[in-house]
């Protein structure tokens, strides 16, 4: 069965500076720490994107799951919801976009 993948992006703060603060500080060690089920976590810091001057995106958070009946599993949680509060009250550039997926495993040439 394919893993399946939460993604989260987060807009670019109004200040980013404060949300690098409370992102590094506060909410990577909730999210890495308290939250459970899930196989592999990668944060993201956009550099750029396309010859923006400024990325929509600052942030992109994947949590992998085995299945989807983990991520199910993970997603009704309250240490979930506490970090999907959380992620929210320090967005300051827009609400986070969460995006689910399973992952394609193409052979390369």
């Amino acid at each position: 069965m394919a893993q399946v993948k939460l993604t989260v992006l987060d807009p670019t703060p109004t200040d980013i500076v404060a949300f690098e603060k409370a992102y590094t500080e506060e909410h990577l060690p909730l999210v890495a720490q308290k939250m459970s089920g899930h196989i592999k976590f990668v944060a993201t810091r956009v550099l750029a994107a396309g010859g923006e001057e400024q990325p929509p995106f600052h942030r992109v958070a994947e949590f992998y799951y085995p299945s989807g009946v983990e991520l199910e599993e993970a997603l009704a949680s309250e240490v979930t919801q506490e970090a999907a509060v959380h992620a929210a009250s320090i967005s300051t550039g827009g609400p986070p976009i969460i995006l689910v997926g399973e992952e394609e495993y193409l052979p390369s040439t």
